[in-house]
Order: structure tokens, then sequence, then C-alpha cells
């Protein structure tokens, strides 16, 4: 409590009255008379000690009340660079280097960086050999003039400009270039005011009231206050909010269209699988290729899943190890601890065949089904314009009665026709858990080429089976990426343009609504 602590002014406060000041040797030099003005602000405010900056804005807020009125002015000088000031008081760097080679004789290259320095040295070396002051012999460098027989002439220029008080036409265009060339000096614009009495001219401006407070009520200040104009047309300050990515706002979009089209969608909230759903359950062997660390993001910890099916998990090994619907299986011995180990879904299929053997086994037994799910899957691929290691799949399937290779055609047709591509090809191809299998090709106008969106197939009898799925039921599939028809739909070439750390966020703000528009 002895002691005193001294609390400076905050600068906010440091800043007022500093243009309170200003603003007060402003109005009070046009107060001298009716015709006073300041005929260039930058002069002024250095004979009063004045930041021009400080006054310029002092001014604009003069001049926003109509207290003054100003008439732009420009001036162009040349200013010089560090090395430009350096050759002005000691010379150019072609000349000290003759210097040091008269003084030498003959010096070699790495002397001569010692005794200049190394930046002098090397501008300076080729200056001279431009010039023809000296030469190379062998390892050394020989002067051919004296420093008496030459003139320094980017020093005699730069003298020159400082006589001519650096004056815009202290030199001619053709040596600006010359020393802009070099690096040495730049010609700098200054903008200044000339300032004169406004319309509403007066010593000493009172400032306007923005707001009626409750102590203008209480003492009736506020019959005399004046009060700035308010702008009640004005829109006010734009509300920012939230924006859906182009793959969202086409997300919506296709489930919109898949539930118009009569199917329901499956739970796919879980990115984690075990390799039995992903792909035991498909029919895909153990030893397949897309099992490899390669192609699949394999999970450390937890490494394996806890429990699946006791039961279908045997109908599924034997179906591997001896067939069974027609099948010899793959013959070999299948193994628990592949089927049990933890991945990253490497697509929604997955959970297809989860739901088609909850579909088997539901009380009341099987009925006809239409399901699709769009989210996220993950393949340890190489990156390129159309390919990501992490992207989204559209899957749909149509469990029933009957269903043929036609119904598939017809069903992916009718759903691309929904968004308005109707350029489709179809290819056979292979797939170890449908047969017949087709990809799906698209057209990009843009990238003028048949590009990889999708693939389908009717679900083999050996992965339905194990399931409890009546003898005559068929299951038509597919899997459709979503980044490739959103980059057709907005004309993106490379997908990492769409989705991923390069991703330009102005893009999310800019994208137009999606809308798709139906082709008959």
């Amino acid at each position: 409590f002895g002691s005193t602590i001294a609390i400076p002014p905050s600068t906010g406060y440091l800043s007022f009255t500093m243009t309170e000041a200003i603003e007060s040797k402003l109005l009070g030099h046009l107060s001298t008379s009716a015709d006073a003005s300041i005929d260039d602000t930058f002069p002024w405010s250095s004979s009063e000690k004045l930041d021009h900056e400080a006054v310029v804005g002092t001014i604009k807020s003069l001049l926003a009340d109509d207290f003054v009125k100003v008439d732009n002015l420009s001036t162009s000088f040349y200013s010089l660079t560090a090395e430009g000031e350096s050759i002005l008081a000691e010379g150019s760097q072609e000349y000290k280097v003759l210097k040091a080679l008269e003084e030498s004789g003959t010096i070699a290259l790495k002397d001569l960086e010692e005794k200049v320095g190394k930046s002098i040295a090397k501008i300076g070396m080729g200056n001279c050999m431009k010039k023809k002051w000296i030469k190379k012999d062998g390892g050394n460098l020989v002067a051919l003039k004296k420093s008496a027989e030459v003139s320094d002439e980017v020093q005699d220029m730069l003298k020159k400009l400082k006589a001519a008080d650096f004056a815009k036409d202290g030199i001619s265009d053709k040596e600006f270039k010359d020393l802009k060339r070099r690096k040495i000096a730049n010609l700098v614009t200054r903008k200044s005011f000339k300032v004169e009495r406004g319309p509403k001219y007066a010593p000493q401006r009172v400032k306007k009231s923005a707001d009626l407070t409750k102590e203008m009520l209480e003492s009736g200040a506020w019959k005399t206050a004046e009060f700035k104009p308010y702008n009640f047309m004005t829109l006010g300050e734009k509300v920012g909010g939230g924006y859906l990515h182009p793959l969202l706002k086409v997300r919506a979009e296709f489930r919109k269209i898949l539930m118009e089209m009569g199917f329901h969608e499956m739970p796919t909230n879980k990115w984690v699988e075990s390799s039995f759903w992903n792909f035991d359950s498909l029919f895909q062997p153990q030893s397949h290729p897309a099992r490899d660390a390669h192609d699949t993001f394999f999970i450390k910890e937890p490494a394996a899943t806890v429990s699946v099916p006791e039961d279908y998990y045997e109908r599924v090994k034997k179906m591997h190890e001896v067939g069974g619907a027609g099948s010899i299986g793959y013959r070999y011995d299948f193994k628990k601890e592949e089927a049990f180990k933890n991945l990253l879904r490497t697509h929604t299929t997955a959970i297809s065949s989860q739901m088609l053997y909850k579909l088997a086994n539901q009380p009341g037994g099987f009925k006809p089904a239409r399901y699709f799910s769009i989210d996220r899957v993950f393949r340890n691929e190489t990156m390129d314009a159309t390919h990501l290691c992490e992207f989204h799949q559209v899957e749909g399937l149509v469990a029933d009665y009957d269903l043929s290779l036609g119904d598939l055609i017809g069903t992916i047709e009718t759903f691309f026709k929904k968004i308005g591509i109707t350029q489709l090809r179809f290819k056979p191809a292979f797939n170890p858990y449908t047969e017949p299998s087709m990809e799906i090709f698209g057209y990009h106008p843009d990238l003028k080429k048949w590009t990889e969106i999708g693939n389908s197939g009717m679900f083999r009898p050996e992965m339905l089976a194990p399931m409890g799925l009546p003898e005559n039921v068929r299951v038509i599939a597919w899997g459709l990426s979503l980044e490739r028809p959103t980059m057709i739909k907005y004309r993106i070439k490379n997908i990492r343009d769409l989705f991923g750390h390069k991703v330009e966020m102005a893009r999310t703000r800019t994208a137009p609504i999606c809308r798709f528009d139906a082709v008959e």
C-alpha cells in the first residue's frame, strides 16, 4: 500500500487527442482568411512536425462533414535502395573491383571475394568484364584499365540525381531503367492534398452525436444536440452462415431420387467393419489381392472384431471351403483370424450383406425390399485426378423373386435419367460376389472421355444361399461414386479440387444449388 503505480494513458486516448490537435491546427490555419488554403499537405505536415498519414486521416474526416474541400495532388520522385545509398557514398561494385585489382596487380577470385566481399565481387566482376576493364588470366583476374582512366558512371548518375533533389526529371528514362534493373533506385509516387474551406467550414467542429443516450434525456441536452443522419435504407452487415459442400448437395438430391424410386436407406454410420462382413460374406476368397494391405486399411487397435453370427459364419466357411448352391467353392482352409480382422470398410456392400442377412432371417420370412446407402468408404489407392483413397459410395440393391440382368440395367438407367445423365455404357466385368457383373461408364463433357462411375451385378448364389434366402430370390446391386457424378455436374476436372485438404473453401460458398432435371 506504500507504493504508487503509474498508469500510462491508453493508446486510444492518445490517438484521439492527437487527431483533435491536428484538426485544431488545420482549421486554425484556414481561419486566417477567407482565401486561406494549404497548397500541399506533405510539406505543411513537415513544417508543423505532424505525421502526414495522420493529417490525411483528419482531412478525410473533415471532408465528410463538408468542413473542407480538397484537390488531389500527386508527386513522383526517385528513392534509393540501401544498395543505391552505398554506391552513392562509396562507389559502384565494378569500380571497387577495379581499384582492388589496381592495388594487387593480379588476384585470384577467392582472394578478391575476401578483399571486397562476395556479393560485391560477383556483381562487380561481371560489370567489369562487360566494360572490358578486366580480363581473366587462367585462375586470376588482371586489370586492363586504371581507375583514373575510367569514370564510375553509376555513382556519377546517382550524384546527378541527388543534385536534382531526386526529382523525376533529374535523369532520363533510360538511365532510370538501368538503375531499376540493378535494384538501385525506385520511382515513388506520393499522394497529398490541397485543402481549402468547405461549405460548412467553422473554426471549431462540434462532434455530432450518434446515439440518443439516457443522460441526454435526463439533462435535456438532446434538445440542442446535433445528431448524425441515419440511413434507414442500409442493409447492414451481411450475416455469415453455414454452407453445404457440393458433395452434400448432390447427396441430398440422390437421396431424394432414390426414395422416390421406393428405396429405403440403410444404416451406414459404422466405418470400421470386420473382414467377415466386408469380404467373406460376399464370397470373396481370403487370398484375394483386394484383402492385401496395399489395397485395404487394416485397424491396428482393436485389430479383431468380437463376434459374428456363429451359425451364419459356419455356413459361409463351408461355402468357401467345399461350395454349395451348384458351386465347388474355393477349396482352401478358411481362417477365422483372417475373417475377424478389423478394417476401414472398402465398400458399403458390407452393410448390404448384413441387411440381406436380416431380411432372410426376419420374423415372417423374406419379403422383397429395396435398399440404398450413401456414405464414405476407404481404399489404399494411388491418388490422381479421378481417384482418392477416401471417397463416397452410392449403393443400391433390390431383392425380389426372379429378377434378371434387364431389371438391373433398367433400374440404373432410370436412376441416371433422373439426374440428367443419358450417356451411359455398360462393360462386362468380374467381381467375386456378382455374376454377371458390369462396369458403368459416364461421359465427362470437360475431360472429353468416358469415366468409370460405378460397378454393378447380380449377387452370386454362393453369397445368398448361406444367408437363408429362398432359392428363387435374386438380388441386383450397384455401387456408384458420389464424387464423379458431382464432378460432371459441377464441371470439376480434378477430384482433389472437390474433396480433400486442397479444396478451396470459397467453392463451398459459391457452389450453386444442386438440381437435376430428369430426362424422359
